[in-house]
């Protein structure tokens, strides 16, 4: 039996055919999609959950899992009146998106997967511990270093002027949601594999091919496993819309044009 979350505090923006954002770890809905949000609700309503500690959504008080994650994530579409929905996942949303349109292809019309895990591999379980250690220690210092390693491309983070390192590390640290440890645990205890070969509905795979932090073969994977996925690469790091935000809508809005979404 799947132990449910409490109810997710959702941001509903827009009107037309509905898109259910799933976010990443360590993240928001506003957090990850923020730059996407105008465009997306100009056709669509989009409904946009936080998980436990993240955004208004207080903490968990039990272990978070990704079983757990998708009901309540579902339940956010209920709550928002969608029946049928385009999933657009992100990194441990992408877990999520996929546990949904496996359990119930009758609800989801498409599916867009970013930054994408079928299962952490060693250097994944290795980072999200690292996550948990420094968050436990409250060393916010080191662990937004960490993430500026990890979290965005060679290129991005040597880009920064040498007198605007600090600020970044600054951002980094103001940005931790409180449920990050808890979120990074659902990731390392989840495994989507045996899902893909259930999704039926139209899927487009989006590959960071900078990314440090999730290896670029996870997405692969998930296309080969998925019948029909269409798969693309964006030069990037994992975190996607801070580097190339608006590659990256153009990717999604192209998706949802041609398949009438």
């Amino acid at each position: 039996m799947t132990t449910q979350p409490t109810a997710l505090a959702t941001t509903v923006l827009g009107s037309g055919p509905a898109l259910l954002l799933a976010h990443g770890a360590s993240g928001s809905a506003e957090a990850n999609y923020s730059p996407l949000l105008p465009g997306l609700a100009k056709d669509h309503t989009v409904i946009a959950p936080d998980y436990p500690g993240s955004g208004a959504t207080p903490r968990a008080t039990e272990p978070l899992t990704i079983d757990g994650l998708a009901d309540a994530v579902l339940a956010a579409a209920d709550a928002a009146g969608a029946r049928t929905f385009t999933l657009i996942g992100y990194s441990l949303g992408t877990l999520v998106s996929v546990r949904i349109a496996a359990r119930h292809p009758e609800r989801v019309t498409g599916l867009v997967l970013t930054a994408g895990i079928v299962k952490p591999d060693n250097r994944l379980l290795a980072t999200v511990e690292v996550w948990r250690r420094l968050l436990e220690k409250g060393d916010l210092d080191s662990f937004a270093r960490f993430t500026a390693l990890t979290g965005f491309s060679e290129e991005f983070f040597n880009g920064l002027p040498s007198d605007q390192v600090e600020q970044f590390y600054r951002l980094v640290r103001e940005s931790v949601p409180a449920g990050t440890p808890d979120q990074a645990g659902a990731v390392a205890t989840a495994d989507v594999s045996a899902d893909l070969s259930r999704i039926t509905a139209p899927t487009l795979v989006i590959c960071p091919t900078g990314d440090a932090l999730v290896s670029p073969a996870q997405s692969r994977r998930l296309a080969d496993g998925i019948a029909g996925a269409e798969y693309v690469e964006i030069p990037t790091g994992h975190v996607v819309m801070a580097e190339r935000p608006a590659a990256w809508q153009r990717l999604i809005e192209d998706f949802l044009r041609r398949h009438g979404l």
